[in-house]
């Protein structure tokens, strides 16, 4: 058989023709894309920003904001043996989670090493959903060899969802008759009839703030979206995009995949994977449970002592050290690290980076080697850098049941 008679022609694959995905929100946020700026995530076109970011950012800090996260990955987890398979796989103990409740969690290989974090979601005892923000499907089913009585199913497609995040997302959430919105605790789960469907309500976001995570029918994703922003004129909402999703995460002190860190499925070289204790997140890590996926490893980690560290930096100055390498001294003879995230934050009033550090000098002074420009020239500024415990940003309010001002 000729070999042009094996080929598929290029207008029979499907993926040529659809190109980048839309979410069903698609058609709102173009609507408001003054700018048209699109990244890709997972596949689906997803707002860099939509006219000011720094707009957008401040109002997340001052009055609410919506997030399309449905490129998220979303998986159902079903079976009488689901929490002990849950349980093998993440760090944390999942015998210990509440139904109606989420958690954060991690999940890592045999060598201790994170694959991916994400969110888990206990719906009921024997069913679960885990978001996290790359495809993991394929390690999941690996992960349940051995419980016979475990469904795992994708339903990203399935599910829409829209983070609703500032100050005055509980109001809003309350004046459109979600009643009693404003007693779900934080990483409480609450479910709502909605214009003839349902709607789950979580307390959880990206931002650090106050703010509620929305998952629906994908048919509801346009009248939500309307309702939001036609009772949402007087709460100041606004559409939010990549760019000023991601300053808020720093300022909260969170994390971001293929950004700070990168899955031990996608890196290539050796020891660019890192550990959860290596990511600052040795408080989810449970020796206490049964087995789970990477203990031996981690249990030999922790009590070395000997990985890196993911430290958050207050860095001297205004310019940020986007890129910058990091060194044990002000005249740069001993390199220890780089940054993995910077920004001038405007709420905190700082100058604020995620750093890697090597084992040896996490301890001990760090400096960093910072370029910016100015009128086309390239100016150079060795910047002190001091480490910080706590997020950069925590207001009460987010901690807050009931909410202020709901």
């Amino acid at each position: 058989m000729p070999l042009q008679a094996k080929l598929q022609s290029v207008d029979s694959i499907s993926h040529v023709e659809t190109g980048v995905l839309h979410s069903p929100f698609h058609s709102r946020t173009s609507a408001l894309n003054i700018n048209q700026q699109w990244s890709v995530w997972n596949g689906f076109a997803s707002a860099i920003y939509y006219g000011d970011a720094l707009l957008e950012y401040f109002a997340t800090r001052n009055a609410c904001a919506v997030f399309d996260v449905s490129p998220m990955r979303k998986y159902r987890f079903q079976g009488v043996e689901v929490e002990a398979m849950l349980n093998r796989m993440v760090t944390r103990d999942v015998t210990a989670q509440k139904v109606d409740t989420v958690a954060y969690n991690v999940w890592c290989t045999d060598a201790g090493r994170v694959v991916d974090d994400g969110t888990l979601f206990r719906l009921a005892n024997d069913e679960f959903m885990l978001c996290c923000a790359d495809p993991c499907l394929d390690w999941f089913l690996l992960s349940a060899v051995g419980f016979s009585q475990v469904e795992i199913t994708d339903i990203s497609d399935a599910v829409a969802s829209l983070a609703l995040q500032g100050p005055t997302s509980c109001a809003l959430l309350k004046a459109m008759g979600f009643d009693g919105i404003d007693h779900c605790k934080p990483f409480q789960i609450m479910r709502f009839p909605w214009n003839g469907g349902d709607i789950m309500i979580s307390r959880t976001g990206y931002t650090g703030d106050l703010g509620y995570e929305l998952w629906l029918d994908p048919g509801l994703a346009e009248p939500l979206w309307d309702a939001l922003f036609e009772q949402g004129r007087v709460f100041g909402i606004q559409p939010l995009g990549d760019e000023s999703l991601d300053m808020a995460r720093l300022e909260a002190g969170f994390i971001a995949p293929d950004v700070d860190f990168h899955g031990a499925l996608h890196t290539v070289e050796l020891h660019h994977d890192h550990s959860p204790f290596e990511l600052g997140l040795g408080w989810i890590v449970n020796f206490k449970k049964t087995h789970f996926t990477g203990r031996a490893a981690l249990e030999r980690e922790k009590a070395s002592g000997n990985y890196r560290r993911l430290v958050k930096l207050d860095i001297e100055g205004n310019k940020p050290a986007e890129n910058s390498v990091l060194y044990a001294d002000s005249h740069c003879r001993r390199e220890i690290g780089y940054v993995t995230s910077a920004m001038w934050s405007p709420v905190v009033k700082a100058n604020i980076a995620y750093g890697l550090i090597e084992a040896k000098y996490a301890d001990g002074e760090i400096w960093a080697e910072v370029y910016h420009q100015k009128e086309l020239r390239w100016y150079r500024k060795v910047a002190r850098c001091l480490k910080v415990s706590k997020p950069f940003w925590s207001p009460e309010r987010a901690k807050q049941t009931p909410p202020p001002d709901c």
